[in-house]
Order: structure tokens, then sequence, then C-alpha cells
């Protein structure tokens, strides 16, 4: 098997078991979020939240990890190949609704905020 093939397996497995890229609805806002989806906006640990909250609220700084946010990618519909569609991998149906503190949220980012994510 080639490592191709071994990173390929891996990350079907973990797709599996983490479905935070897809959450049907947002972390702050709670706003529905189809998969389809292109209002979302992630951390590199896949927290999401709506492009309104990073925005307005966040100021780009991720309330988990400090990092930045980008789009959310969306899974396509249909398998175009291997299996790899939202079909088969379908979208979490759990909802997370874990508002974010403004005040205690503004005390964390303001000293960060102005660095560029891929320096924090």
């Amino acid at each position: 098997m080639s490592s191709c093939e071994r990173r390929t397996r891996l990350t079907r497995s973990l797709r599996r078991t983490q479905h935070a890229s897809t959450a049907r609805h947002l972390r702050n806002c709670n706003k529905p979020l189809p998969p389809a989806s292109t209002e979302a906006r992630i951390c590199s640990y896949e927290c999401t939240f709506c492009a309104k909250c990073v925005d307005a609220i966040l100021f780009n700084v991720c309330p988990n990890c400090g990092g930045g946010f980008v789009p959310r990618p969306v899974r396509p519909s249909t398998n175009w190949k291997n299996g790899n569609y939202l079909g088969k991998d379908p979208a979490s149906t759990t909802v997370k609704h874990r508002p974010v503190d403004p005040a205690s949220h503004n005390q964390f980012a303001m000293p960060i905020k102005d660095i560029p994510p891929h320096q924090r």
C-alpha cells in the first residue's frame, strides 16, 4: 500500500469520526448551516462560526485556539470519485451551540487580533 493510499484511508476514517466542518448549526449565533452553505468559517481545528460572527464579534480570532478563520469547504454532494461525497460521509446533525461571551473574548482577542493568523 502506497503512502498516498494510507493517507486516503486515514482521512476517510477521520471524516467518519469528525464532522465539525459540516456542522448544521454554528457555535455562536446558532444560525442553521446546510452543508452547501458558503457562510461558514472554520479555524484549523474546524471550530465553525458564521462569517458575520467571525468579522463582527470574534475579530478573526478563534475563541478556542486563537487562530484565524477561512471559508469552510463545501463537501461534494455528488460521488465524483472513490466515494468521497456527502452521501457517504453525511454532515453531522449534532447542534453545538456555544455562545461566546463578548467581554471575555475581547480580553482574549484584543492583544492578538492584529497579528496575522499565520504568525500567531
